[in-house]
């Protein structure tokens, strides 16, 4: 199954809160997971915020760092094309979103994908307003 996951939803593999022990199973169970271009930076971006708050170790964070990396070359990663923006625009004018929620759905969107995750109930509806299966973490 084609598993699209926001940042906040994939940053909860690396990241132990409510929601992780069903992102590790949608996972699992995906033929094919899907991120968009910006997912990565924006996770390792809470990450370093967490480590400037001293809300994680050096350590931990080197650890989170390599699994996060080393998870992302098995995904299809999908780039800010003019359809993308096209459809983030779409995005941004018929739903209260912020642009990288609009970028995640419209990457999505894009990629036919069967299932979008995301831990954001205002992203959740407006991915299932663009025709998305969506499942909250």
């Amino acid at each position: 199954m084609k598993t699209f996951f926001d940042s906040s939803a994939f940053a909860k593999r690396y990241v132990e809160e409510p929601g992780s022990d069903e992102v590790e199973a949608a996972c699992l169970a995906a033929t094919d997971l899907g991120l968009c271009v910006i997912c990565v930076p924006e996770i390792l971006s809470a990450f370093n915020r967490r480590l400037r708050e001293r809300g994680l170790r050096q350590s931990d964070y080197k650890l989170m760092k390599e699994r996060l990396l080393e998870d992302v070359t098995d995904a299809t990663i999908v780039d800010l094309t003019p359809a993308v923006i096209k459809e983030a625009v779409v995005m941004l004018e018929t739903s209260i979103l912020r642009a990288a929620d609009a970028l995640h759905i419209a990457a999505a969107v894009a990629w036919d994908a069967e299932w979008f995750l995301s831990a954001d109930r205002r992203q959740l509806a407006a991915a299932r307003k663009a025709g998305l299966r969506t499942k909250a973490v």
